[in-house]
């Protein structure tokens, strides 16, 4: 069984009209799964009209999680108790911009940044359970470029970071491992744990010579103790589904056997499709689904199957929608 974790709430974090992170992402994605038959109640965005599909008939339903606010002690296991005040605050005042221009706010992003980490560790907790053997959570804001003591890049707190260490502190969970195939790179995720060797990091993007946020080179090892935790894949612009799926057989595959993760983590953008606005790389839904059906046969070695996912990038809504779909479809085989 496979859990799906999303909430309405979601659409209430308000960018600008024009900001490619926007509230449609959640509309979409909403629309998507509940024309996959993934999903049978009612949709709450009725308003919301592009057509995702047509998608073949779903074997079976999701099960649907729902995400509960946390208090500020949950993203204090990343971010410093300063950082978490001036997101309250600016939220509080009517909302602003955080950083050099692209991760506005608004009065109400604060307390749906809380929902958002929550909906991470509802899937936790629902795959340590045993309620579901996998989760995806639906959210926005994204996480992973928010670094413990900067928001950068559309991310206010760092919700799969902030799960990775919910797991170790509540489970005793020793060896996580996180998985991030967005098309840039997961500086948040990378900075949260370069010195740490019980979080193994991998992350999937564009070349950072041509791509925001300028990081994620293959020589980023991590450092100290963490040297050797940190695996940077970054590809050219214009890498396809054949160029993912080998790396995917050659380095990701290999260095998950290596580590023996607990439980795996994935930061799910779906921006690397061809469709997308913000990138150059030229993946399809087959990718994504591949990449995760590949992610799903370690998580059975390893761990018990079991996987958490969280929605990071995405821009392009038909795209998005059907990506969700496919990724789904591999979480839940």
């Amino acid at each position: 069984m496979t859990g799906f974790c999303t909430s309405p709430r979601f659409v209430e974090h308000q960018t600008s009209p024009t900001h490619p992170e926007r509230p449609d992402r959640i509309r979409a994605i909403s629309r998507a799964v509940r024309e996959a038959g993934l999903i049978d109640s009612p949709d709450p965005f009725p308003e919301f009209r592009i057509a995702l599909g047509p998608f073949p008939p779903a074997p079976r339903k999701l099960v649907k999680l729902v995400p509960k606010a946390v208090d500020e002690t949950l993203p204090a296991l990343i971010h410093p108790p300063k950082y978490i005040e001036r997101i309250r605050h600016v939220s509080q005042i009517g909302g602003g911009v955080l950083d050099q221009g692209d991760t506005p706010i608004g009065p109400t992003s604060y307390e749906v940044a809380l929902l958002a980490v929550g909906a991470g560790i509802e899937c936790c907790d629902a795959v340590v359970s045993g309620r579901v053997k996998r989760a995806f959570a639906a959210v926005r804001p994204p996480g992973h470029h928010a670094e413990p003591d900067r928001p950068m890049g559309f991310c206010l707190f760092a919700n799969l970071a902030i799960a990775a260490r919910y797991l170790q502190k509540n489970y005793g969970i020793g060896h996580v491992a996180i998985v991030d195939f967005d098309v840039h790179h997961g500086n948040g995720t990378q900075a949260a744990f370069e010195d740490d060797n019980s979080v193994l990091f991998i992350s999937m993007h564009q070349d950072p010579r041509t791509c925001y946020p300028g990081s994620g080179y293959d020589f980023e090892v991590g450092d100290g103790p963490g040297r050797g935790f940190t695996l940077n894949l970054p590809f050219p612009p214009g890498a396809g589904d054949e160029d993912y799926l080998r790396a995917m057989d050659q380095r990701v595959i290999p260095k998950l056997d290596h580590f023996r993760p607990e439980i795996l983590l994935i930061s799910a953008g779906f921006d690397a499709h061809r469709e997308d606005p913000l990138a150059q790389v030229d993946l399809t839904e087959d990718a994504f689904e591949k990449m995760t059906r590949n992610l799903v046969d370690v998580a059975n070695v390893h761990c018990g199957g079991r996987v958490v996912s969280m929605l990071e990038g995405g821009y392009n809504l038909r795209a998005l929608g059907r990506s969700v779909v496919r990724h789904l479809a591999a979480l839940d085989a």
